[in-house]
């Protein structure tokens, strides 16, 4: 699994253009995220703010994660604009009847493959050895390309779930 982000998004956009990050607790099948970049293509191409288009990148990466990318050097994403892309994945959300809203559904690398594990199941995945401080994590959080590059996929222990491998330390001494 290629997990250097830089290889899937446009090097050109300025490091500070906004990122967002909608994942599927699921993975979509291969044809779903083919029709859901056909959805995103449609919407790049009619994404404007007060009039201007946006300069917009879009994709689905894993099968799993809907990535959206605006670079504001010319036009700023803002109310309007942003209320048309939330419609956008609501319209993905309702089709493929998946959550891209849910926030306690966290995703990790393990043994190679993607998965994903409730926040209230963090505690259970560490003391069973599914999930160590190594252990692959998508940062679901980063808010710009320079963060989605560099801080998308992280150890676990290099995130705010660090807290975790520290309250397992003291239990096990």
């Amino acid at each position: 699994m290629d997990t250097n982000i830089s290889n899937f998004i446009p090097s050109h956009f300025n490091d500070n253009s906004r990122v967002w990050i909608f994942q599927n607790p699921i993975r979509f099948n291969d044809a779903e995220t083919e029709e859901i970049k056909n959805i995103l293509s449609s919407f790049l191409s009619q994404w404007n703010a007060h009039g201007a288009a946006v300069k917009g990148f879009a994709t689905v990466l894993y099968n799993k994660f809907i990535i959206i990318m605006a670079d504001e050097g010319e036009t700023i994403v803002s109310g309007c604009s942003t209320d048309s892309l939330e419609r956008m994945i609501k319209q993905i959300r309702d089709k493929y009847n998946v959550d891209l809203f849910e926030r306690l559904s966290l995703s990790f690398i393990v043994d190679g493959e993607i998965i994903s594990i409730m926040l209230h199941e963090i505690e259970k995945h560490i003391e069973n050895g599914t999930l160590t401080p190594d252990t692959l994590y998508f940062n679901n959080t980063v808010l710009n390309k320079i963060d989605f590059v560099e801080k998308w996929i992280i150890p676990a222990s290099q995130s705010w779930l660090s807290k975790y491998f520290v309250e397992e330390r003291k239990l096990a001494k």
